[in-house]
């Protein structure tokens, strides 16, 4: 049951909710959406509720040898202990991803830890992976897939390291943690590039990380079915560097790169509120991000010669900013700033926009724009 009753709600977002909210806590009203939308996620009415105020138009493509109805999910870092999954579809979501998730519990780094750029539309954030922990999230899930209430889009789960190990147990504690969530994700993305866990990202240099991609992947032998696995890389990586973890990830079979996480660079403040959001330690998202996300999708898309399947997040906050991700070669997207910054009614609205854009183009589908951007310079040359 779905109830038809849109209306102009990105409107009454900016009018009613945005200003409410901008005066709490950062993490306060992530808090309080989050136990709001899980609420709904509980009632089937609720669910219908919201579908009808944000379902996303069609627009499917076959990525990964699934079909998702449309490019944009949900990023990591909104749903950290899989609260409220079958909710973020009701918001025009076409897959979402939970987490992150670690072996062990953790409570995090000490608050404040999130800080908003309104200006900029940025975000910085030191979270450190404060969740629950793997065994709590998968009681939970397995709670939820007997209640019938489980998400019918593909769920991915995105697992972190454990802040009390150190990086020589890290492989064993990515492949105990992917283990655990084994049969509670359809794809799993390994954060080896968070700048708030400490020596986390040293992880990306290669000793490390073929041994934890070696962990990883004897998990998976050890199923029957085969699910993909992603790698999250930083964007303060050279191009180098990401080219060489590129190869490094071809050579373990992994299926593919998220491309990126949060950068530790900082842009110009332009108000005192701007100035003391990016003093603080911790990585920004958001749109300032939106540059050097791009460049390390083009420059993936292109190496690979077009054969990595890209996710590109980071910056995308409109139809402009989603078609440039997916024709610079992102074959999915994901987006979690600019629920913040534009309200619910984001996610329908770009998907909207990319239908448009598929049109004014004559293309037959989305499908065709990945990577367009690289065939059309080489038709210029």
């Amino acid at each position: 049951m779905v109830l038809h009753i849109r209306s102009d709600v990105g409107l009454g977002w900016k009018i009613f909710a945005r200003p409410i909210i901008s005066r709490l806590d950062s993490e306060r009203s992530h808090d309080l959406a989050l136990s709001t939308l899980s609420k709904f996620d509980k009632s089937l009415y609720g669910k219908s509720l919201l579908s009808g105020l944000y379902q996303s138009p069609e627009l499917p493509v076959h990525v990964l040898g699934r079909l998702f109805h449309h490019p944009l999910g949900l990023a990591a870092g909104m749903d950290k202990g899989a609260k409220a999954l079958s909710a973020w579809p009701a918001l025009g979501f076409s897959w979402l991803e939970y987490g992150g998730v670690t072996r062990f519990p953790q409570d995090g780094n000490p608050k404040p830890r999130m800080f908003r750029a309104n200006s900029e539309m940025a975000l910085v954030n030191s979270m450190g992976f404060n969740n629950p922990g793997a065994s709590s999230v998968r009681d939970s899930l397995v709670t939820r897939h007997a209640s019938g209430n489980w998400p019918n889009v593909p769920v991915v789960a995105n697992i972190g390291r454990s802040k009390k190990v150190n990086n020589e147990q890290a492989p064993l504690d990515y492949a105990s943690t992917l283990d655990t969530l084994w049969n509670h994700a359809d794809m799993f993305v390994l954060n080896v590039s968070s700048p708030n866990t400490p020596g986390l990202r040293d992880l990306q240099h290669e000793g490390l990380l073929t041994e934890v991609l070696g962990e990883c992947a004897g998990i998976r032998n050890r199923y029957e079915s085969h699910k993909p696995i992603l790698l999250k890389v930083s964007p303060d990586c050279s191009d180098d560097q990401i080219m060489e973890i590129s190869d490094i990830a071809s050579r373990n079979r992994l299926d593919g790169i998220v491309a990126t996480n949060t950068t530790i660079t900082r842009p110009e403040p332009s108000n005192t509120q701007s100035r003391i959001a990016f003093s603080q330690n911790g990585g920004v998202s958001g749109r300032p991000l939106q540059k050097r996300s791009l460049e390390v999708i083009s420059n993936l898309y292109e190496y690979s010669d077009g054969d990595m399947t890209i996710v590109g997040v980071g910056g995308i906050d409109s139809p402009d900013s989603a078609w440039k991700a997916i024709t610079s070669g992102a074959s999915l997207i994901q987006l979690y700033s600019a629920l913040v910054f534009n309200g619910p009614g984001v996610t329908s609205s770009i998907v909207r926009g990319l239908k448009k854009k598929v049109s004014e183009n004559a293309f037959s589908g989305i499908s065709e724009a990945i990577g367009y951007a690289h065939r059309l310079s080489l038709i210029h040359i």
